[in-house]
């Protein structure tokens, strides 16, 4: 029987193990952290978001499953292709899409949602991966090359940044470290990092004198944080509570479904969900999580230099960045 299985997973068997470890995780931790959610929007189903979410995460595995038995070089082919649909879709999003939290991320499509950066981000590396392999035997192929993919992350992240800024900066840093590594000269390297300082500094600036402007003012009060400017009163409700969750949680945690701070924090299953985890598992629980992540970065390390083609370990740099960045 484990045969027949191991003979229908390729790759990295490491990488399968550490996402099933996560997956079950998931699965306990999201249980916990929606119980007091379910009484407030599902009539008190505590089983409804462990559905939901389970539902999610088998559709997840099956992608996995369905997109590791395709020969990588066939992304390439593809990678245009996705570019030219996910610019749209980005422009479509600023214009049309589900407004959450004061800003629209995602778009409804035939009743369903999602968030059209995820798509922009996976087609941006991919064809930044294809350009850069095409011209590593030349030089002056690079510099033509610099250009066109200036063009595609200027465009990407121009239409990401109005209302996900963390997310247009990851996708400028994970495209910048894959230019560096495929030997773009320095000179236009280092240019583009004085003007992402420049449209920061410009952003700061426009977020202060017009804070309800798109997203700009959110942009002003996380620099203000970041350089130890804003007061007490504007720190984040949410961060105050993730810092309860961590410190009531002690050294090995109140135990499975004793969190308080879920009751107290908006995203306890999404965004703050780690607070949760080391809440009621403590450092152990913490730690592993931690390590199952660090297990995946190592591997692909591994892959990358194992990488017979150029295309190979760009598209593995790409996506590994991407996640941790």
């Amino acid at each position: 029987m484990e045969k027949k299985l191991l003979r229908y997973l390729k790759g990295d068997i490491s990488i399968w193990i550490v996402v099933l470890f996560l997956s079950v995780i998931s699965i306990m931790v999201v249980y916990s952290s929606t119980g007091s959610l379910a009484y407030k929007n599902a009539g008190g189903n505590t089983f409804y978001f462990l559905f939901r979410h389970s539902i999610m995460l088998f559709i997840g595995i099956i992608i996995i499953f369905l997109v590791h038995r395709f020969e990588y070089r066939y992304f390439s082919r593809i990678s245009q292709i996705l570019l030219y649909i996910s610019i749209p879709l980005l422009f479509l999003t600023l214009m049309f899409g589900v407004r959450e939290n004061e800003a629209m991320r995602r778009l409804s499509l035939f009743g369903f949602t999602f968030q059209t950066s995820d798509l922009a981000k996976l087609a941006l590396i991919m064809y930044l991966a294809r350009i850069l392999s095409q011209a590593q035997d030349d030089k002056e192929k690079l510099q033509k090359v610099f250009k066109k993919a200036i063009i595609a992350i200027g465009l990407v992240c121009l239409l990401i940044v109005p209302a996900n800024f963390s997310t247009a900066a990851l996708v400028f840093l994970t495209s910048w470290v894959l230019m560096f590594i495929a030997r773009i000269p320095w000179k236009p390297l280092l240019g583009t990092l004085l003007v992402l300082i420049m449209l920061i500094g410009a952003s700061y600036f426009v977020g202060k004198a017009y804070p309800k402007l798109w997203r700009f003012g959110t942009v002003a009060s996380r620099i203000d944080t970041f350089m130890g400017k804003a007061t007490v009163d504007e720190d984040k409700y949410q961060v105050k509570q993730a810092k309860i969750a961590v410190v009531t949680g002690g050294l090995f945690g109140k135990g499975p479904g004793h969190s308080t701070q879920r009751n107290y924090l908006p995203h306890s299953y999404s965004d703050f969900i780690y607070a949760i985890i080391v809440e009621e598992y403590g450092i152990p629980g913490s730690v592993l999580v931690l390590l199952l992540y660090l297990i995946i970065l190592y591997r692909a390390g591994v892959i990358i230099r194992k990488s017979p083609t150029f295309f190979g370990g760009f598209l593995a740099v790409g996506f590994l960045y991407s996640r941790h960045l």
